[in-house]
């Protein structure tokens, strides 16, 4: 009886580590090194002024990212994003109505630090906080009113939360939030009219990880 119960006890043992070996993707030597391959949205929270008044606002993009994230510990890490959005621009409500201004292409590279609460785990959530520099660039003016479009770089502070979900011990699936808060400074017509552009993005985005 004895035997039979300690043969049960050690079957049951082995049915319920199995899912938590083949939930450690640690285990098997994975290396600092993580990529990830993502789609993400990039959604202004638009707002800010301008010197004949009204909101500048830009719209939404959704474009692909990668990113590349390095391990200093099991539980640290820092992950640089690297990604370009088109983004049409307009001033709403100022003194010369709705004006199109046009648009313009954003680089915004952002360096985070992040905390992995359970690195060793199949679902691995995680933190972060780090710097942005918003880069628009190839601005091109909508015509008529605008004739000339310009908008400077900035430095920005972002926010993250996200999390990995392993599939095995290479690849996994991502899911991540970032706050981003940023202005930019415009210029309208050669500085005939000037503004400050408040972006403050989120940037949502899921997609696959790879870890080596």
């Amino acid at each position: 009886m004895i035997k039979k119960m300690l043969l049960g006890a050690a079957m049951l043992q082995i049915v319920l580590l199995s899912p938590v070996q083949a939930a450690d993707p640690l285990s098997s030597g994975q290396g600092p090194w993580q990529f990830r391959l993502r789609g993400i949205g990039v959604l202004p929270s638009s707002g800010g002024d301008t010197t004949i008044g009204g909101s500048p606002e830009a719209d939404n993009a959704f474009v692909p990212e990668f990113d590349i994230s390095y391990f200093f510990t099991p539980h640290i890490a820092a992950e640089l994003i690297l990604a370009t959005s088109p983004h049409d621009l307009k001033l709403k409500n100022s003194t010369l109505g709705d004006v199109d201004l046009g648009d313009s292409m954003i680089l915004p590279p952002t360096l985070t630090l992040q905390y992995h609460f359970t690195p060793d785990k199949t679902f691995s959530p995680y933190v972060g906080a780090g710097i942005n520099y918003t880069l628009p660039y190839a601005e091109d003016a909508a015509g008529g009113t605008v004739t000339q479009l310009e908008a400077d770089g900035s430095f920005g502070w972002a926010l993250q939360a996200g999390a990995d979900y392993w599939i095995n011990d290479n690849w996994g699936l991502n899911f991540d939030v970032k706050k981003i808060y940023v202005d930019v400074d415009a210029s309208i017509n050669n500085g005939a009219i000037t503004g400050n552009v408040e972006l403050d993005p989120w940037v949502v985005g899921a997609g696959i990880a790879y870890r080596f």
